[in-house]
Parts: structure tokens; sequence; C-alpha cells
């Protein structure tokens, strides 16, 4: 099929060569054969009167003329499948769709394995594929190679649209033996002692707490750096060392680990965790169908918070 001259499944084509930066994987990736592949780049180039791509070592790099091609032909495909392809309705019973999520550590903890527990119930062929934080989190919306972000929402652009999951304050947590967890507990103390901090993903992100008191132009005396929430409560014990990371997550450990738990010695504000989706999924029924989900998951996380407040 061509439109004005252009042969539209030459976009395909063009797409798979510049995620995959290579004849034979993209070949493999649409199901052509790698001579087919070639013809198609061949075409390409005749039609763009550009190289397109050139090669160094193994691999195909796109020129700036293929670069600027890139997001237009990447959102058109998305769109087609978005409202064209993907408009059957969606049955979650017989369904085996892979939802491809960001989040961290801590959501996955608290919050996205009851979604899993139901989804497993309700949807047993639906899988996950989870996501460590990237250096551009829209861009992988945009370009479709994620169903959903689950993140603070401070870290989200406004490109794509968003929805409050919960909202989540930050504690203090250290051994139980740590002496300067016992009785008041001071901004000095906080500042003075040495502390556990968390990155994530290859471009190591600084967790929530760094932003929240980065703001209020403070910086820690960070002895060690690990890759998510998780690996911070063992590594307290027998130490004196302390970490900032959210209550939820420290009362968590606290039901395993012997963990004292206590409030910061700063006025930092909750912050709220939050699901971003692609734009062209707006309407997507497997999309709705999974963001419903996340929805009243979080309602009954923030039922079952008001209620431990009221009887605490």
């Amino acid at each position: 099929m061509r439109f004005k001259g252009l042969d539209l499944n030459l976009l395909v084509a063009l797409d798979a060569v510049m995620t995959e930066r290579s004849v034979t994987a993209a070949a493999l990736s649409i199901n052509l054969s790698q001579s087919a592949m070639s013809a198609a780049i061949a075409r390409l180039r005749a039609y763009f009167k550009d190289e397109l791509f050139v090669m160094q070592g193994r691999e195909l790099i796109p020129t700036p003329r293929a670069d600027a091609l890139a997001s237009a032909v990447r959102d058109a495909l998305l769109h087609i499948q978005a409202s064209i392809v993907s408009s059957a309705p969606f049955e979650p019973a017989k369904s085996n769709r892979r939802f491809r999520i960001v989040l961290s550590d801590f959501i996955t903890l608290v919050f996205f394995e009851k979604v899993v527990a139901r989804v497993a119930r309700e949807a047993p062929g639906v899988s996950f594929e989870l996501l460590s934080l990237n250096e551009d989190p829209g861009k992988s919306l945009q370009f479709g190679d994620v169903d959903f972000l689950i993140l603070p929402e401070l870290f989200m652009c406004d490109a794509h649209p968003k929805a409050k999951l919960f909202d989540e304050t930050l504690a203090c947590v250290g051994c139980p033996t740590n002496k300067q967890l016992m009785g008041t507990f001071s901004l000095e103390q906080y500042m003075s002692m040495g502390h556990i901090s968390a990155t994530f993903g290859s471009t190591r992100t600084p967790s929530i707490e760094e932003w929240l008191l980065h703001e209020h132009g403070l910086k820690r005396r960070i002895e060690i750096v690990v890759p998510g929430f998780n690996l911070i409560p063992p590594l307290l014990l027998g130490t004196n060392r302390i970490s900032s990371i959210p209550l939820r997550l420290a009362k968590h450990f606290a039901e395993t680990l012997s963990l004292r738990i206590v409030k910061l010695p700063l006025p930092l504000p909750a912050f709220t965790e939050a699901v971003q989706w692609p734009a062209f999924h707006n309407t997507d029924p497997g999309n709705i169908w999974m963001r419903e989900i996340l929805f009243q998951a979080a309602s009954c996380m923030r039922f079952r918070s008001e209620l431990s407040e009221r009887h605490s």
C-alpha cells in the first residue's frame, strides 16, 4: 500500500531498524528475511534521499534524518495499534497480554504484590514485566516501551495522562541499639550521623528523600549507597547508621526485622505516588482495565491506613 509514493510497510521496517540497530535483529522482530530487510532499507534510502543508517562496528547508527523521522514514525504506528489493531474488547479471563511497568522495589513490596495476586485470580493469562527507573521515563511512554509508570508524581512529565494512587511520608529508621534514636532526636543528630541512601536504575536516580532534602538545602553524610530501598534495613542492623525511607516500607520490614522507626526531625512534606500511561493508550480497553485494578488497590491501601491511624 502506497501513500504519496511511500510504501507504508517500509515505516514498520524503519521503526524496527531504529529499535534494534541491526539488520538481522530488525528482520527477526518483524518476521522478515535478512535480504528482505536489506531491500526495505534500500527503498527507504531511495525515498528519503538519505543514507539513514551507517555501519559503525556491528551497529547501525542513524543519521540526523533518521533520528528526525523516528519519533513521528513510532507515534504513527502506536496510534494505529491503539486505535485500530487493539480496538477489540478486552476480556481479562482470556487475555495473555503482558504489561510492562516501571516502579520501585518499595512500590512492588507494599502495593504491587497485591495487584499481582488479584490479577492472578481474575486474569491468569495476564503477565507483567517490572522495570527499574530509567533516565527518561517520559520517553519510554512516548515510544510505547512501557505501559505504566508508578512513581512519585514529581518525577513525571506532563505529556501523558496520570492519576494519584496514594500519599506517602518518610520516616527515619535505624538499628534498635542505636542510642541516638532513643529519646529526643534532633536535626543536628540527623545531619551528623552516617546515612544509607538508595538510587535506582542504570542512571542511579536518587530516591525521593534526596530530592526533598535538597529543597531544604540539606546534604547528608551518605556512607553507603545501594540499588534500591530493600537493601537498606538489613545494612542498618548492628550499626549507628540511619536512613530515610517510606513509612509503609519501614513498617513492612519491621514485621520481620528488628528495626527502630522514628519521626524525621524536619518537616519534609508528604509525596504522592501516581500512575502514568501513554496518551495513545488512554482509551485502550486493556489499559483501562489495568488502571481500574490499580485504583482499587490504592483505595484499599488508603482505607487500611486510615483505619490503622484511628486505632493507633
